[in-house]
């Protein structure tokens, strides 16, 4: 799957503020037998956004028409649980590009810059800020700003910087998967030269 380059977004978001979201509740494990990613997107949060009959539960947050964009805001420790790549998979499918919470479990964060999601991680008290503005305003927007690791909400002006491991970072700022990476550096790598190498 090819990555798209990240450099800002901004967009209005889904809010989740459920904390311990884990990774079968993300895509139930009786969805992981496809063999390519495509079609994840359609069973993200499946539990929680169908019922036992497969309708829609109103109530649930990707089921309200008042809410879209490509953000998701969810609780504190996402994505918790096994390892499955799958979950990031039907994150991305559904459309979303970032995800915003106070925690993440390390290995569902490495899965999702691997698959051009971008996890940004805030203080409580900034997750907290965001939920009440959206709840106020369900079309508010934020703004992720990559090159310089900062979140906005744009309807107050708050914003608060963000960590990522530079080398994901370069990746999203060029769309690189760890293959493109290597080819990017083709020209270096031709160029070194070995000192234990006796020519």
């Amino acid at each position: 799957m090819p990555i798209e380059k990240f450099i800002t977004l901004e967009s209005s978001c889904y809010p989740l503020p459920i904390e311990n979201i884990d990774t079968d509740q993300i895509i139930p494990a009786r969805f992981l037998k496809a063999t390519t990613r495509d079609g994840f997107g359609d069973n993200l949060f499946r539990d929680w956004r169908y019922d036992k009959n497969n309708q829609p539960v109103a109530s649930f947050v990707l089921n309200d028409k008042r809410y879209s964009g490509k953000i998701l805001v969810a609780g504190k420790n996402f994505g918790s649980g096994s390892s499955r790549e799958h979950a990031a998979w039907a994150i991305h499918g559904f459309g979303f590009r970032v995800v915003v919470s106070s925690f993440f479990a390390d290995i569902f964060k490495n899965n999702a810059l691997n698959n051009g999601v971008l996890p940004v991680q805030v203080s409580e008290k900034f997750l907290a800020s965001v939920f009440t503005v959206v709840e106020n305003d369900p079309v508010a927007k934020l703004r992720v700003d990559l090159a310089n690791q900062e979140i906005t909400i744009v309807s107050t002006g708050a914003k608060e910087k963000f960590d990522i491991n530079p080398y994901k970072k370069e990746c999203l700022l060029n769309g690189y998967d760890d293959i493109d990476y290597l080819i990017s550096m083709k020209d270096k790598i031709a160029q070194y030269k070995n000192p234990w190498l006796v020519e």
